[in-house]
Formats: structure tokens, sequence, C-alpha cells
């Protein structure tokens, strides 16, 4: 990230007490006077080392199946072509995506961010 990438951060230092019951009702009026926030802000935690995982699909089988597999072996998954697959950071599901060649490798696109309790 470059240093002019501005991010809007809430001030949360004037949020009230947990268990007050107490909400941010106006949401327009505290970005009003809340500081700027930038991408510098967030400097300690850039060195933090996730683990991001694509999940194309899954297929559930007994043992006697997996001993069977080989070499060759098609495993069928419960994914259509085309449809969009999961991106997960520290197991946690943050994105959707679509699979994309980049040169000689696979990358992916993400095409949806999912937010906190949306998934």
């Amino acid at each position: 990230m470059s240093g002019t990438d501005n991010v809007d951060l809430p001030d949360l230092s004037h949020e009230a007490p947990p268990g007050t019951g107490a909400a941010l009702l106006n949401t327009e009026t505290q970005h009003e006077t809340a500081p700027k926030h930038s991408a510098q802000d967030l400097e300690a935690v850039y060195d933090v080392p996730v683990t991001v995982s694509a999940v194309l699909g899954k297929s559930a089988m007994e043992v006697s199946q997996l001993l069977k597999l080989g070499k060759g072996t098609v495993v069928e998954l419960d994914r259509k072509v085309g449809e969009a697959i999961d991106i997960y950071v520290n197991d946690r599901l943050v994105a959707r995506g679509e699979v994309v060649l980049v040169e000689d490798r696979l990358g992916v696109t993400m095409t949806e961010i999912i937010k906190a309790g949306q998934s």
C-alpha cells in the first residue's frame, strides 16, 4: 500500500461502555467530527502473517474410498463450473472470487467481499 491511501475509520474512543445498550445512533454526525485516519495508522499490523486459502469445493467420502484414490482419479466437488470459490483468511470466510490464469500460475480475483456475520 502506498502512503497516500486514506481509509476512513470510526473513532471508537467516545463509544459508550459495553453493556449500557447505547449504540452509535447518528453516524453522519460522528463522521463529521471524527479525525481522519489513514492507512499509515495500520502500519503496526502490516507484517503480521496470515494464511490465505482459496477453496474450489468440498467432497465427503468414506475412508475406504479415500484409500482407493490414485493418480488420475477424479473427485467430484460440490461446486459447478464457473461458480464462485470461497476465499478464507486464517480459516475465516472473507470473500468469494473466480479462478484466473496469471502467466503460468493460478490466481484468484475477488468478486465479492464478505462482511462480518454475512457468511
